[in-house]
């Protein structure tokens, strides 16, 4: 049984948030919160929020123990990209990109 959370539109790329999502895969939940605090990344900060959500969900509502829980699977896809325009030379206009990403974090128990 697993318990999920999402996290949708957050604006981070998700290429910066695969590399904290990383981290933290397969470790035990206390320890991929150690982990996800003591880094200094911008993506850590929701994805400490998002896990703590996961780990309530577990809790309240599939009755799962919290010492045996560990982080099954965690990923980010990336979601729509907001497109702006920096003007340039000459009258011409380049694009800046601002990415958005779904984080996704599922949490089981230990057999």
């Amino acid at each position: 049984m697993e318990a999920k959370a999402y996290a949708r539109y957050i604006r981070i790329s998700p290429r910066k948030v695969q590399i904290v999502c990383d981290l933290i895969r397969d470790r035990d939940v206390d320890t991929a919160m150690a982990i996800l605090m003591n880094t200094p990344k911008s993506a850590s900060e929701p994805l400490i929020k998002l896990l703590k959500s996961a780990v309530a969900n577990a809790e309240n509502n599939f009755s799962m123990d919290h010492d045996k829980l560990y982080v099954s699977e965690v990923f980010a896809t990336a979601g729509p990209i907001l497109k702006r325009m920096r003007p340039a030379s000459k009258g011409r206009g380049y694009r800046i990109n601002k990415r958005t990403s779904h984080v996704t974090i599922a949490v089981a128990e230990k057999e």
